[in-house]
């Protein structure tokens, strides 16, 4: 299966990154390589993420690492990743489901 990440899921990442570079370059790098394995393991089985309970619709899932949520659609033909959050920020559901 395809893995397309959004602009939105894009930008957060980089702002992540950019927040962790501040004080642990090597942190941050170590981080977004991990993202990046964690989301690849999708193409094989979509399902491993737990359905976001915001929305309890199975096709909205999330992997968790850290305190962060990776929230990703599960498509017929792709898997988009749609944002990264913080644990503890609120999730817009209109941000995800647009």
């Amino acid at each position: 299966m395809k893995i397309v990440w959004s602009p939105l899921a894009v930008e957060r990442a980089s702002e992540i990154v950019d927040y962790i570079l501040q004080d642990k370059p090597l942190a941050a790098g170590n981080w977004i390589n991990t993202v990046f394995t964690k989301v690849d393991q999708l193409k094989g089985n979509p399902e491993i993420g737990r359905i976001v309970p915001e929305i309890n619709e199975r096709q909205f899932r999330e992997l968790i690492y850290g305190n962060y949520r990776i929230i990703y659609h599960i498509g017929t033909k792709q898997i988009s990743i749609l944002t990264i959050r913080h644990g503890k920020q609120i999730l817009p559901i209109d941000e995800i489901k647009s």
